[in-house]
């Protein structure tokens, strides 16, 4: 008992002096005892920023880049108002990779409407090929992309990859904003027309005391326009309504899913295991020339994200199946790894290094593993091989003439003849200007009718010069084959029209060339 009245006094005591330590944290009013008071504890509710379902509508409400008034816009403006379903073409082609396209320039710190530059550049088609021989998305020339890591193989070629070449022209315009000093519009059109044209404009301004910014320099026409047309079509996507455009929503969720493939895989076995069309697998991934994924290093493919969870389970579920089918060929009399490789559409070199031979030479009756594709080359019908078929046999307006390259030709001297343009001659055949003309190859040309070569015919019968001798120095760095891929004509040419010999240029020699009027762009 006495235990238990022990227990309860203490537990008093110490009920009381729990109550007395809370009256002593207690708020107090004037002179009134200590008392427990109520806190009331308000929630802060954090609003969530509004993020818009539309890409482009998430682009374009973000848009820093402005121009001085409209003025500087209105002549692009009113060239999309003349032209209404110009945009919504574009704007539902760019569906697969704008979100791709904007984490890239967000990721990196850049304006977002640099998402939109590929309306601009390539009109978000990315097997586009120009005339300067740029391809892609980004429009960029072989050089440039050799700078910025964008490999070109048989297999492959990086200025059409998607992803790669965002990544290279995001790049590339960090360095240039960097060094136009942060100035955005500088760097973009310095991207058009190169760094050093844009330099040349502003050191003649500060020369003369006038401003440096884009809006007063001296620069090539297309540059003039290049920048102007990037804004008006932020303009336009803004405010579609206000200039009669129908813009094509994009959803502002991821599309595509990117896997690092570390062997060459067939396109046919990749379709069939992802349930992705062959047709659609080169869309997605446009670098892709041939049947098969590069020989070399990893590549990076694309894939829907609803398709990319088939393909991976099929990877686990085949991991001994061969990715590429082979075939065990016998060589024949007269047979040589070229011949061999153009046969199966595969490369010398992947040859030599699956059968591990030490040089090109192979003897009648020797055994070679070539690899083949699981398919017939036409249900490989975007590959680069059938869509050179294609423009082969294509339709357009006007007369079509199919040359094939004989020995000598040059593509001056194929453009004289037909009275074609250069320019059009690599854009209807995707080739390089740089690149000579292989024998046998087959050109597509265009005539724009039967009665204008013709009538040249008759101009030149009347004594007519149409050809134009222009006076060149040679730059260092220069040698005979740059300087005949520059003019479109041949070294045995440019060697006759200026009696040399086999002797090395020097930088300050002037050379002749002759230049026809009505093919080229010259002034």
């Amino acid at each position: 008992m006495f235990r238990r009245a022990f227990i309860l006094r203490i537990a008093k005591q110490l009920l009381l002096l729990t109550f007395l330590l809370l009256g002593a944290c207690s708020p107090q009013t004037g002179n009134s005892t200590n008392q427990l008071v109520k806190t009331e504890v308000k929630k802060v509710v954090v609003a969530k920023p509004v993020v818009e379902e539309d890409l482009w509508r998430y682009i374009t409400n973000r848009s820093t880049l402005k121009a001085p008034s409209q003025k500087q816009l209105y002549w692009h403006i009113d060239w999309f108002k003349k032209h209404p379903d110009y945009l919504t073409r574009i704007t539902k082609r760019a569906n697969p990779y704008l979100y791709l396209v904007v984490q890239e320039v967000e990721k990196a710190g850049l304006p977002l409407e640099i998402a939109l530059l590929p309306i601009v550049e390539s009109a978000y088609y990315p097997f586009s090929y120009s005339h300067g021989t740029a391809s892609g998305l980004w429009q960029f020339i072989p050089s440039t992309g050799k700078l910025y890591g964008l490999k070109d193989s048989w297999w492959y070629d990086g200025r059409r990859d998607v992803l790669a070449s965002t990544k290279a022209a995001v790049k590339y315009l960090k360095n240039l904003n960097k060094l136009f000093k942060g100035d955005w519009l500088l760097a973009i059109a310095a991207y058009n027309s190169g760094p050093g044209r844009v330099q040349r404009a502003i050191r003649d301004n500060k020369k003369q005391g006038k401003p440096t910014d884009f809006w007063h320099l001296k620069l090539p026409n297309e540059t003039k326009g290049y920048v102007p047309r990037l804004l008006a079509v932020t303009e336009l996507i803004k405010h579609p309504e206000k200039y009669s455009q129908t813009i094509t929503p994009v959803k502002n969720s991821p599309v595509l899913e990117s896997i690092q493939l570390s062997t060459q895989f067939d396109l046919a076995l990749i379709s069939d295991w992802s349930a992705v069309e062959l047709e659609d697998l080169y869309s997605l991934n446009p670098g892709l020339k041939r049947w098969a994924t590069p020989t070399e290093g990893v590549y990076t493919l694309l894939l829907p994200s609803k398709n990319m969870k088939y393909f991976k389970q099929s990877m686990l579920d085949n991991p001994n199946r061969a990715r590429l089918r082979w075939v065990r060929y016998q060589v024949k009399q007269g047979d040589s790894l070229s011949v061999i490789a153009k046969k199966y559409t595969t490369t010398i070199n992947q040859i030599s290094s699956v059968n591990q031979l030490r040089n090109n030479l192979i003897k009648a009756g020797d055994y070679l593993i070539v690899p083949v594709a699981q398919k017939g080359s036409k249900a490989y019908s975007s590959s680069e091989s059938e869509r050179e078929k294609n423009r082969l046999n294509s339709n357009k307006p006007g007369h079509k003439v199919i040359h094939s390259v004989q020995k000598g030709d040059s593509l001056w001297l194929i453009a004289r003849k037909y009275q074609v343009s250069i320019n059009n001659i690599i854009k209807w055949n995707h080739i390089k200007r740089s690149e000579p003309l292989k024998l046998g190859k087959k050109l597509v040309l265009w005539q724009s009718s039967l009665s204008t070569y013709k009538d040249l015919s008759s101009v030149t019968k009347l004594g007519i010069d149409i050809d134009r001798k222009v006076s060149y120095r040679v730059k260092r760095g220069d040698n005979l084959s740059t300087i005949a891929a520059k003019f479109g004509v041949s070294v045995v040419q440019i060697k006759q029209w200026n009696g040399l010999d086999n002797k090395p240029l020097q930088p300050g020699q002037r050379l002749t060339i002759m230049v026809n009027v009505i093919n080229s762009k010259m002034k």
